[in-house]
């Protein structure tokens, strides 16, 4: 069983920062990747960051604001985000899978939330002007 448990979410104003935290066991560390995820009410989910063996890639609307580094002495996944703005306001999701690419390019593959199985159970950021 694979478990992801996010925390730092939290109540920003706009122009703060948050880090968000998602802690798994070694095994799922070391061998899936990983990534961070964000949805609103009525709107599908949206890939943040994604990162996997030797590739780090960002949606498009937080890339330069927002950082993903893994900790591979913790264990823990971090979304480190800065500049943050109202429209970043989102339940945020950890989420991770070892599945092999089979179709796509790289980045449209692991963009799609239907690349990944395993997901924590979300963080609130709310960020208000």
């Amino acid at each position: 069983q694979v478990q992801l448990v996010e925390s730092g979410g939290d109540s920003v104003e706009s122009g703060g920062s948050l880090n968000l935290s998602c802690a798994t066991s070694g095994d799922v560390f070391s061998s899936y990747y990983m990534g961070w995820f964000r949805q609103v009410p009525g709107k599908e989910r949206e890939a943040v960051a994604t990162i996997g063996n030797g590739f780090t890639l960002y949606g498009d609307s937080v890339r330069g604001r927002f950082t993903a580094v893994r900790d591979r002495a913790k264990n823990i996944l971090y979304l480190r985000m800065t500049n943050l703005k109202p429209g970043d306001t989102a339940m945020y999701y950890c989420t991770a899978d070892n599945r092999a690419r089979t179709h796509g390019s790289l980045r449209t593959y692991y963009i799609s939330p239907a690349a990944y199985t395993f997901w924590g159970q979300g963080t609130q950021v709310t960020v208000s002007s």
